[in-house]
């Protein structure tokens, strides 16, 4: 009678886990009682793992070969395994934990190892929903990949080779031992140099990023200018005759310019020599220039009289005129062409006799004499 109530119960669960549709896998997809991770406080995390190898569900998950947890589920994301695990309440994982498959022995059987980092500092707290990434992930060598690689050392892969290396370096550095020992003496100074100069090497090659960077701001302005240039030294190529003429001229003018600049050098120098007086009396003269400018605004009235005969709202403006030709002629044609032509004429008409200046009286023309054709 008990055989048949324990015979019941397991057709009945297989036809309940029949009727649930695909989930049915085999025990191993049933969870098993009294396995690690199913106790009161268990969380669940998930691991991706790049191959899982024949690993099953209920398999154990291990810290530090203690075992913590249960796999729950396995299915495939992408091109990698996900892993769901069970683990036990009180274990403290980081969140930057690794994930790897592992086996307890040369036969034993396939586990989940979980581990803190060993390249980085640990940072944070595995909890409910946590997934291990896949850069996270690894795998130890099986034992298929063990023996396979002790078969191939010992059929000749490479014992034989090592020999055939050991022998081949002790010929070649047989009466050398000098020469290697100054070798690596020379070597090991200039790794110190090396190491030594290791900061500017830095910000060497910092300096060449950076001006990589420029470079690669100025993209299209190389680009445009790596597109100008061949137009450019095409239409070089083409005005190459009309270039070369230039260049012959140009050559030609220079050497008449040489000779032109030999030939008046002497001439030149005696100008700019006879030209420094000239300058000099400029530069002597220039206060007094500066200060005659000022008389171009109030002509004909001079600046420092200007406040004088202006007195508020009326002026007093006395005038002297006189227009006689010798003061016409002194006022308006000295240094011209033209003088003295007005005054010579003023003498003929006989005006100007015991006046002066005049250009044609000698001495004073109130004691010079008289006479009878003066004027004519």
């Amino acid at each position: 009678m008990r055989a048949r109530q324990v015979t019941a119960a397991v057709l009945m669960a297989a036809f309940a886990a029949g009727s649930s549709g695909c989930s049915w896998h085999g025990l191993n997809s049933l969870p098993l009682p009294g396995t690690a991770g199913r106790g009161p406080g268990s969380y669940t995390i998930q691991a991706q793992l790049p191959d899982v190898r024949t690993i099953e569900p209920n398999s154990r998950v291990q810290v530090g070969d203690v075992t913590v947890g249960t796999v729950t589920k396995i299915e495939r994301q992408g091109w990698h395994a996900l892993l769901t695990l069970s683990i036990d309440g009180g274990v403290q994982l980081p969140a930057n934990a690794t994930a790897a498959i592992g086996q307890s022995g040369l036969l034993g059987s396939l586990h989940v190892e979980l581990a803190p980092p060993t390249l980085v500092a640990p940072q944070g707290t595995l909890h409910d929903g946590s997934v291990i990434p896949l850069s996270s992930a690894g795998v130890y060598p099986s034992s298929e990949q063990v023996l396979s690689a002790i078969t191939l050392l010992l059929n000749g892969g490479g014992v034989g080779q090592v020999h055939d290396i050991t022998e081949a370096l002790s010929t070649a550095l047989a009466g050398r031992e000098q020469e290697v020992r100054d070798l690596i003496t020379q070597l090991d100074t200039f790794t110190r140099y090396v190491n030594d100069q290791s900061a500017d090497i830095i910000a060497t090659a910092e300096s060449l990023n950076r001006l990589a960077g420029q470079f690669a701001e100025q993209k299209p302005v190389m680009d445009k200018a790596l597109t100008t240039l061949p137009a450019a030294l095409r239409v070089i190529r083409e005005q190459r005759q009309t270039l070369v003429d230039a260049l012959d001229q140009l050559g030609k003018f220079s050497a008449l310019v040489a000779d032109s600049t030999n030939q008046t050098k002497d001439s030149l120098v005696e100008e700019l020599r006879d030209l420094g007086p000239v300058l000099q009396s400029l530069a002597d003269a220039g206060p007094a220039l500066t200060r005659s400018l000022g008389l171009f605004a109030t002509y004909p009235f001079p600046t420092d009289n200007v406040g004088i005969w202006q007195r508020g709202d009326f002026a007093n403006l006395t005038a002297v005129i006189d227009l006689t030709l010798s003061r016409v002629d002194a006022s308006f044609l000295t240094g011209t062409r033209w003088e003295g032509d007005l005054t010579e004429l003023e003498l003929q008409w006989g005006r100007t006799i015991g006046q002066l200046p005049s250009p044609y009286t000698h001495g004073n023309p109130l004691v010079a004499p008289y006479h009878w054709d003066q004027g004519r």
